[in-house]
């Protein structure tokens, strides 16, 4: 069977696609990843083959004057996020992949939840499709729902209609890997057509430290991740950690230069990109700052995370951790050295939170595999 997949052009958007792209090559299918090109060399590594298609997630939002730094303005309109995805991404990922869908003439589209571009170009072209989520079920709401009003401008120019239920879905079944303690239990309750798939995080390959393979003192991993880290926060975080009696390892991925961060502390290293998922396991806390990748990977691995959100779903995901018992979160005002270290503190020695981590943990391996789901896209196509 010929596959297609594809996502915004964004770590946090891609990488939770890989592990079932990869199963679905292993399986014989042919499979296609239609994303930019930042993304091109860790497909064809793993023998799936790329094609060029949608724009930078980062241009889109600095396009519509929605950049992170503009979205922390007083006077920012949340409308302007909202026409990033239903308008910018939108017209351009149609565009993109109505060609690439006729040329590759795939049997089935997976696109992920929030690229709703290409779930309108498999219905333009008449393919059937599946929606991959990136984590927690995300429903529009307030402002963010003109998402449909300019989806719908753009559909029109292709002579189609939006589905009048879930515009993110687009009505498409939706592969979930959440995990359902978890879940929006009002999308529980009216989901349909909804595929478990375990959460397995995925990144690009590199070195650990051996210090971290020995595991000798208590590990805490501080990352806020690829699209929203900021000297200052980081800063805070590490002088922060430097309390503890741990080991600090920092992972700047690539958005910070290790330079900008100054001398740190003896307890604290700092590396530009670390693989996150060969990591997780070793860690006794997660730092973070709430994007879904890392949430649902800590979530794998059974480790209690301290949440430091900045935007996007970030506050959300940091209500879920705090909400399961599996971690905390510091907000706002609160984000200061001396909270940082209390509550990091307070997570390293605290029994019921690993407890609430461990059990997350077990039924995170309770889902479906990446293997078990591949191998029933055949009768979604």
């Amino acid at each position: 069977m010929e596959i297609l997949f594809s996502s915004l052009g964004a770590h946090g958007h891609t990488f939770p696609l890989m592990p079932l792209a990869i199963a679905a090559r292993e399986q014989g299918h042919d499979v296609t990843f239609a994303t930019t090109g930042t993304f091109a060399r860790a497909l064809t590594a793993r023998g799936i083959e790329h094609v060029a298609g949608g724009m930078d997630m980062l241009d889109a939002f600095e396009l519509g004057n929605a950049s992170p730094a503009a979205r922390k303005a007083k006077d920012f309109d949340p409308r302007r996020v909202s026409r990033v995805f239903g308008s910018i991404l939108a017209r351009r990922h149609v565009a993109d992949l109505v060609p690439i869908i006729v040329d590759h003439k795939p049997d089935l589209v997976v696109h992920e939840v929030a690229n709703v571009g290409v779930a309108l170009a498999a219905k333009v072209t008449g393919v059937p499709a599946v929606c991959h989520s990136f984590g927690r079920y995300w429903r529009p709401s307030g402002p963010m729902e003109d998402i449909r009003l300019h989806l719908a401008e753009v559909a029109a120019e292709y002579g189609a209609d939006v589905p009048d239920g879930d515009v993110m879905r687009f009505d498409n079944p939706y592969i979930d890997i959440c995990p359902p303690s978890v879940q929006d239990p009002d999308f529980l309750a009216t989901a349909t057509d909804r595929i478990l798939l375990r959460p397995v995080p995925f990144a690009e390959p590199g070195e650990l430290p051996p210090w971290v393979l020995e595991h000798r003192e208590p590990l805490v991993y501080l990352t806020l991740g690829t699209a929203f880290a900021t000297v200052d926060v980081l800063r805070t975080a590490i002088e922060g950690l430097r309390a503890l009696k741990a080991k600090v390892l920092v992972s700047t991925a690539m958005v910070v230069r290790a330079g900008e961060l100054g001398d740190v502390p003896d307890n604290v290293v700092v590396r530009e990109w670390l693989p996150q998922g060969d990591l997780l396991p070793y860690a006794d806390l997660v730092v973070h700052h709430g994007g879904a990748g890392t949430t649902m990977g800590t979530f794998g691995a059974g480790v209690p995370q301290l949440i430091l959100p900045q935007g996007a779903d970030q506050f959300g995901n940091a209500a879920m951790v705090t909400g399961a018992g599996a971690g905390d979160q510091v907000l706002g005002a609160e984000l200061t050295a001396e909270v940082i270290a209390d509550k990091a503190r307070r997570l390293l020695t605290d029994d019921a939170v690993r407890d609430a981590a461990r059990a997350m943990a077990a039924e995170v391996a309770a889902m479906p595999s990446p293997a078990d789901v591949a191998s029933v896209l055949p009768d979604y196509a």
